[in-house]
């Protein structure tokens, strides 16, 4: 059993209910519970160390999630109020991961506590959804509508709108966690997910008092299910931790009951003596509270639903009424999480539950694929051009493999060819690339690749044969050309999309075809428990095929499942 956990949101309504379930159940040794806020993520540990003693280590830990992690114990309005921070939010969201993925606070808390188990109970969807790209949209059409230009009130509202996007910043946490959970050894992964709307559908009539169907609640369901979405896809993911979501569809309630000041969606704290105003003309919609009479705190008995706020008796007995949304207890979730991390089967892990209700590939399917594969050959051998690549299908490497492959097999044949000449020598990588380049004169390669936006680099590495396009590297922004002084940029942008005609790539493909060739006789001998991702399992030299093999061997890009 594991010992470490790290509970994201461990001082919310479920994640507290996690930290208490886990010290029961699971015996651990030391629990991480980590909240946005400080004295959040203080008063949780000391309700836990208060029950469970010193047996367990309660370690507080707080801050963004999502952000640098000096930047980490902001509000987003402070955030957002500086511009100087905008543009390093902006740069982390939509640039240069591996910069981003060096000051990421929840890529901190992983490398500092390395923890076994992470259980992820943070409200992502809705944290996204509430920046509200709606309004954001509003404000910057506004600009374009009536202004035309932008000042620099202007630029913040697109700098805004562009940091209330939900599919990036989802993308980038995804991804993010799937680095850190792979360098530092977690485990597990489990997330509690929420379905958006508490389970109804489009007819759900709550609303952040707009129009129904709620636009922001939808945008939380879309967010929520994307997140599952890339969730299914990590765990598909080679050396990534056990993936699991529990989605609850229900509202999650209740802490407390409680008689206190509260706020409404404002955040007004008051009562107001009200004015009478006759109906015609404009009616300004916002006045300074100054201007109207106190009558007192607003002060009512509630219902603490953690996250989701506070609910009055009205609103708490609409909203968990049947056929409403109805309601769940934060700690029937908790059980639920407990029980599959031992590994139990619960049936509510929504990841499992899309493996077991996709479509996989069939043996139908497999058959018809060879049927295909020889009709594309007779078809081939009647074309006036070989059918390698067109750079439709990435990544960039996939087109430039494939044209190396080809102009391989036209020279060669076969694969043990590419090792040694007919007399069983072995080729030397300078006299493959010597070969290459005769191959190269007669090949329609030499027209193909490099109007498809491939350019092939020479043998000696000197000149390059090109098209009107170029597509590796990728032009961003404005940007229209590139330095070739470097070698260092020349390898790199070969290595990615170019035909490399130089000794030292003739010399990965020799040491990559012995390893297919051994591959091949190895499975030959040893039957099909010598069968995976290593074997080159045609009889021929199948440039498709070659280039299948380079992704599952070399770029780790294989399935699972």
């Amino acid at each position: 059993m594991y010992h470490d956990y790290l509970i994201l949101g461990g001082a919310g309504l479920v994640g507290l209910q996690v930290c208490r379930q886990i010290a029961m159940q699971l015996e651990p040794r030391r629990i991480v519970v980590a909240s946005l806020l400080e004295s959040e993520a203080r008063a949780a540990c000391e309700i836990l160390e208060e029950e469970f003693g010193n047996s367990i280590a309660f370690v507080p830990e707080w801050g963004n999630l999502f952000v640098r992690s000096s930047v980490a114990k902001l509000s987003r309005r402070e955030l957002l109020a500086n511009r100087k921070q905008r543009a390093m939010l902006l740069k982390d969201v939509y640039s240069d991961i591996n910069a981003a993925y060096k000051h990421n606070h929840l890529v901190k808390l992983i490398r500092l506590h390395r923890p076994e188990v992470m259980v992820d109970c943070v409200n992502t969807a809705t944290g996204f959804s509430y920046q509200n790209v709606f309004d954001g949209a509003a404000k910057v059409m506004e600009w374009i509508d009536d202004k035309g230009g932008f000042d620099d009130k202007g630029t913040e509202d697109i700098e805004t709108f562009l940091l209330s996007q939900s599919v990036p910043q989802i993308i980038r946490h995804v991804r993010f966690l799937h680095r850190a959970t792979s360098e530092f050894d977690t485990k597990v992964y489990l997330k509690v997910g929420t379905t958006g709307t508490g389970g109804m559908g489009l007819n759900i009539p709550y609303t952040h008092s707009e129009d129904r169907p709620s636009k922001v609640l939808l945008a939380k369901n879309e967010a929520a299910f994307g997140h599952t979405g890339l969730l299914f896809l990590l765990a598909r993911t080679p050396n990534a931790p056990i993936v699991k979501e529990v989605k609850p569809a229900a509202m999650i309630g209740y802490r407390a009951v409680k008689t206190v000041p509260v706020t409404d969606k404002h955040g007004n704290d008051k009562l107001f003596e009200p004015r009478k105003i006759e109906l015609g003309g404009r009616m300004g919609l916002r006045e300074d509270p100054k201007e109207y009479d106190p009558k007192g705190k607003l002060e009512v008995s509630v219902v603490d639903t953690g996250e989701n706020g506070v609910f009055t008796r009205g609103e708490f007995a609409a909203i968990t009424a049947l056929g409403q949304m109805e309601y769940i207890t934060p700690e029937e979730i908790a059980r639920t999480v407990c029980l599959e991390i031992r590994g139990a089967n619960t049936g509510q892990d929504v990841i499992s539950a899309l493996d077991g209700s996709v479509l996989n590939p069939s043996y139908k399917a497999g058959l018809v694929r060879n049927v295909a594969m020889s009709d594309l050959k007779l078809a081939e051998e009647k074309a006036e051009l070989p059918s390698i690549a067109l750079g439709r299908l990435g990544p960039p490497e996939l087109s430039k493999l494939l044209f190396e492959a080809h102009l391989l097999k036209e020279g060669f044949r076969h694969l043990r060819g590419v090792l040694e000449d007919d007399k069983g020598v072995p080729r030397d990588k300078r006299d493959l690339a010597k070969q290459m380049t005769v191959t190269l004169r007669n090949s329609q390669v030499r027209y193909i690749a490099p109007s498809i936006g491939i350019p092939i680099l020479s043998s000696d590495g000197k000149s390059l044969l090109r098209g009107p396009r170029i597509n590796v590297p990728q032009l961003t922004g404005h940007q229209t050309d590139v330095n070739l002084d470097s070698t260092t940029d020349v390898d790199r942008f070969a290595a990615k999309g170019w035909v490399d005609l130089r000794p030292k790539n003739m010399d990965l493909w020799i040491r990559r075809i012995q390893k297919m060739v051994d591959a091949r006789i190895e499975l030959r001998f040893q039957g099909s428990a010598h069968a995976s991702t290593k074997s080159y399992l045609p009889t021929e030299f199948e440039i498709g095929e070659v280039v299948a093999w380079i992704f599952n061997n070399e770029m780790g890009g294989y399935r699972i499942k």
